[in-house]
């Protein structure tokens, strides 16, 4: 891969990267500033609700930062933009679209057939 790609891929992860942390770091703070004193049962239900629906964005967006991590990590070691599968180069296409793919756009259709055919 061309050095000039690269560069805009780790430049567009580190932005990523950058937001995602501070997204993390400001619900913290929302978190422990947040008074909810709820004594009514269908209030309490609404806040423990709201919780578990951005305790599963948080963990989305956990995921995601690992895998930014990662890609970094690729392009540093000169492996970023090749499939972990077969070897063959990603498509920067595929990699504008989705910039942490690790795999070729063919090797992730046949992992994903196999994923459909065991029932995962």
């Amino acid at each position: 891969m061309r050095n000039e790609i690269l560069i805009y891929f780790k430049n567009l992860l580190t932005r990523q990267l950058e937001e995602l942390e501070m997204q993390a770091d400001n619900q913290v703070v929302d978190w422990i500033n947040r008074d909810e004193r709820a004594t009514d049962l269908i209030d309490i239900a609404a806040i423990e609700s709201e919780r578990a629906y951005t305790l599963r964005i948080r963990e989305r967006e956990h995921r995601l930062i690992h895998k930014i991590r990662q890609s970094l990590e690729d392009i540093q070691k000169g492996t970023y933009g090749i499939c972990k599968l077969c070897g063959e180069d990603i498509s920067v296409s595929r990699l504008k679209a989705r910039p942490v793919a690790r795999h070729c756009i063919e090797c992730k259709q046949k992992m994903e057939r196999l994923e459909r055919a065991s029932g995962f």
